[in-house]
Formats: structure tokens, C-alpha cells, sequence
């Protein structure tokens, strides 16, 4: 619990080195929507950001940025089909791992996957009406992160917003993770990397005040439920 004090960037995650066991892997990318449903707050996510810009009428866009196994685009979609809303999601990861194992799902309408990572649907000169990622910050060191956000500024249109949730570093949330995985260490989650790496990824992640230090103006940083930080760009930040 002492690392907690400092961020731990040279640590790593297992999953995302080159010799990961592919059925691990795989076994991982099956149970992150389970997990992620209770430590991401996705539904928080749809009703906070996504929901209110939506319409029954008209398209929008999102782009879900280093999506893994897309859990999180096809649970927006499923939202709002359930509400009558439109929406499109284009989902984009650089690990071709991730993206063969997504593209093995069964599909869903409205979204498009891509190995890609942001530069480059910047270059391509690509806009969305909203950018998210979620869980992807505390993968990134000092220089990616500022790309990150500034691809994402230019990927957006006009009144569009980015919103970027990962976990924050703090003693309740790792002690949380750890005794609220532990029962499932030896069935749910046994062969796979979830609850090692999900405990690297807090000691990885930043807090509130680390970030907000180097945020880029006009960029703002929010506590979410639960132990969660959203860096947010636009008109609602």
C-alpha cells in the first residue's frame, strides 16, 4: 500500500506484453464486461455524457478510443436502441489481439471496429460528435497522453466533447479491488489476467491532483463513482 503514495509507471501489465498467453487473453477480454459494468460506471458514463446528446432524429457519432474488447461501445449501442436514440461508434485499439477477438463477436448495429490508434483518424481527417476512452490513461506516459488529448480536441466537431475515464489511485479503491475480486480468484476470474492486472492498473493510475497539474487548458478533471476520474473536454467541462 506504500507504492500508492507515488504512481507507479514501470510496472506492467501482463496482458499487454508480447508473450501474454493467448487463452488468458482471451479468457480476459470475455470477462471485462463483467467487470467492467461494476468498476467502470458506464451506465453513468451514458446517462452523464452520451444520453443527452443524443436524438431520435438525427446520427451521432462516438468514437471510443483504445476499445480492447469493445464491451463498452456495445453497451452504449444496446442503450440507446433501448431508448429510441441513434447512435454510431467507431471503435478503435492498436493491439491486433484486442481487435481480432472483438471482430470474432457477433456484430452489432452501429459499430465499426478498427486497429487504428487516434493520430491516425486525425490524419485521415476523421470528426465525431463525442470521443471517450475508458480505462486508457494510465497505460500512457507524459508525451502520449498530451496526443491523446490533443488528437482528441481535433477529432472533435463543433459543440463536440471528450470525456476520458480511468481509475484513480487511491488506497480504498486498491484495497477494494483486491478483497472484492478475491472470491472470485479461483472461479470467475481464474486463467485469466483480470485481477493481477486490474491491481498494476491502480498502481499505475494517477490521482485528481496529478493530473489537473498537467492538464492542457480547458481541459477539466472530475471525480466519478466509483474511485474514478474523468478528464473532460467541451462545453460541459
Amino acid at each position: 500500500m506504500r507504492s500508492l503514495r507515488a504512481r507507479d509507471a514501470d510496472a506492467r501489465e501482463h496482458m499487454d506484453g508480447p508473450g501474454a498467453d493467448p487463452v488468458m487473453l482471451e479468457k480476459t477480454y470475455e470477462r471485462f464486461r463483467l467487470v467492467n459494468a461494476v468498476v467502470s460506471g458506464e451506465r453513468a458514463v451514458y446517462r452523464r455524457w452520451v444520453r443527452p446528446r443524443l436524438s431520435p432524429v438525427w446520427g451521432t457519432r462516438l468514437l471510443d478510443i483504445g476499445s480492447g474488447s469493445a464491451d463498452l461501445p456495445r453497451r452504449l449501442l444496446r442503450w440507446a436502441d433501448d431508448d429510441g436514440l441513434r447512435l454510431e461508434i467507431t471503435a478503435i485499439d492498436p493491439d491486433a489481439r484486442a481487435m481480432r477477438w472483438a471482430s470474432a463477436q457477433p456484430p452489432t448495429p452501429g459499430l465499426t471496429l478498427r486497429r487504428a490508434v487516434s493520430g491516425e483518424l486525425v490524419d485521415a481527417g476523421e470528426h465525431f460528435d463525442l470521443v471517450l476512452s475508458n480505462h486508457v490513461l494510465h497505460h500512457l506516459d507524459g508525451h502520449e497522453l498530451g496526443a491523446l488529448l490533443r488528437d482528441s480536441e481535433l477529432l472533435l466537431g463543433p459543440g463536440g466533447l471528450a470525456v476520458h475515464g480511468d481509475i484513480e489511485r487511491t488506497r480504498l479503491g486498491y484495497a477494494g479491488f483486491w478483497l472484492g475480486t478475491l472470491p472470485f480468484a479461483g472461479n470467475l476470474l481464474a486463467g485469466s489476467y483480470i485481477r493481477p492486472d486490474g491491481l498494476t492498473s491502480i498502481r499505475r493510475s494517477h490521482t485528481a491532483a496529478e493530473l489537473a497539474r498537467v492538464l492542457p487548458e480547458g481541459w477539466a478533471v472530475r471525480r466519478a463513482f466509483p474511485s474514478r476520474l474523468e478528464l473532460v473536454w467541451g462545453a460541459d467541462a
